[in-house]
């Protein structure tokens, strides 16, 4: 079956990560992608744990690096700019908060693209409309009109996946949302940011400024803590009318950043949320990524887990394509749970809910840097980042 035909939906990480290994495997494979090309810029993408050897196996580890955001650490300050609390990215082996391996979603999208495009088939701006799992395959239609059909179809469109929602049902049904909403966006590097990051935490909320593209630019995040809210994701005007309510009256840089949000090329918001299913296939259509097991940005491996997913599945679906997608889940399913527990830990703590917490996150990240403290904080970590024994799928028999 190493000649089958595999349809993806989304071209953002996890879709052209298992292209790559798709294509590794001898599979004929289509990507759609509702964006007009490749979106540029987005939030800091990590890869940690076993996801960096995944990056290995591909060959792509170098050229990732190379386009990384090189940010060496972050410094968090008050309102004042006075140093609370010091993270580096070697802390804790290259996996902790700031990880050795951190780049813009855009420019990880552009490296996984330009590896796999002679090989693979990529339709932009269009999108998947209807599917019919038939005896000969899936019946895919799409919004141009265009029909095809494909011997199997995979969901990787995200959080808010389409192709979710036609085979398995309603978002409402399967996103748990986790109080918190994050946004990003690029602004102008007005304060000379070079490879270190600033961070302010505020009661309920947080921001903070990296340097990216060695200096010439800068990202922008902020974060606050919400009851479920409801919103168009499409809507980017309401959105940034949100950001501005729930930022009004923080301090430090805050109210320049809110001025730079109408000229940001490139904004992004949504809920920190995570997509619990109890499976993440349906006949001939399953699902990859934050479609199909979001652990959420707070856990910081949402990425991560999209390049394990991604080459277990192929894996799987080269070893034995009838039961590839039943073989992958098992396979993935515990490392997708110690995840997304971390993840759901995470929300309670991230932001602060009085000033006496503000102090006390300042306090434990100081103590991070004690050596009993880091070890154990280590331990932890690399139980949940490096939580799966990678298989080697070398051998399989349609390898090319």
């Amino acid at each position: 079956m190493g000649d089958a035909k595999i349809l993806i939906s989304g071209a953002s990480v996890a879709g052209p990560a298992l292209a790559f290994w798709l294509n590794r495997h001898g599979f004929d494979v289509t990507v759609v992608e509702r964006a007009p090309s490749l979106r540029p810029g987005g939030q800091a993408v990590d890869l940690r744990g076993t996801a960096k050897e995944v990056a290995r196996r591909m060959g792509l580890d170098e050229r990732i690096r190379a386009a990384c955001t090189d940010s060496k650490g972050e410094t968090l300050v008050d309102r004042n700019n006075r140093t609370k609390a010091t993270l580096r990215a070697d802390d804790l082996g290259g996996d902790g908060l700031i990880a050795e391996i951190e780049i813009l979603r855009g420019d990880l999208s552009e490296v996984l693209y330009e590896a796999t495009r002679e090989k693979t088939e990529y339709v932009f701006g269009d999108r998947i409309t209807a599917l019919d799992d038939g005896a000969d395959g899936v019946d895919v239609t799409f919004d141009s009109g265009s029909r095809r059909t494909f011997d199997l179809v995979i969901g990787a469109d995200g959080l808010h996946s389409g192709v979710r929602a036609l085979a398995f049902g309603e978002e409402s049904r399967f996103v748990r949302h986790l109080g918190a909403y994050l946004t990003f966006f690029t602004v102008p590097n007005h304060l000379g940011l070079q490879d270190w990051a600033l961070g302010y935490n505020d009661v309920g909320r947080s921001a903070g400024i990296r340097g990216i593209h060695d200096g010439k630019e800068a990202m922008a995040y902020f974060g606050f803590a919400a009851d479920d809210i409801e919103y168009d994701y499409r809507d980017v005007e309401a959105q940034k009318a949100m950001v501005r309510r729930f930022a009004s009256g923080m301090e430090w840089e805050v109210p320049w950043l809110l001025e730079q949000l109408d000229d940001a090329p490139d904004f992004y918001f949504d809920s920190c949320a995570q997509v619990v299913m109890d499976s993440w296939s349906r006949g001939r259509i399953g699902l990859l990524g934050d479609s199909a097991f979001c652990p959420s940005p707070l856990s910081g491996q949402g990425t991560s887990l999209a390049f394990v997913g991604a080459y277990v599945l192929a894996g799987e679906l080269a070893a034995d394509f009838d039961n590839g997608l039943e073989r992958y889940e098992a396979v993935m399913r515990d490392f997708v749970e110690k995840t997304q527990a971390m993840g759901r830990a995470n929300a309670k703590t991230v932001f602060a809910k009085s000033r006496w917490a503000v102090r006390a996150q300042h306090l434990a990240l100081r103590a991070m840097h004690l050596k009993p403290i880091a070890a154990l904080v280590s331990r932890k970590m690399q139980d949940v980042v490096s939580g799966i024994d990678l298989p080697d799928y070398t051998t399989t028999p349609h390898r090319i």
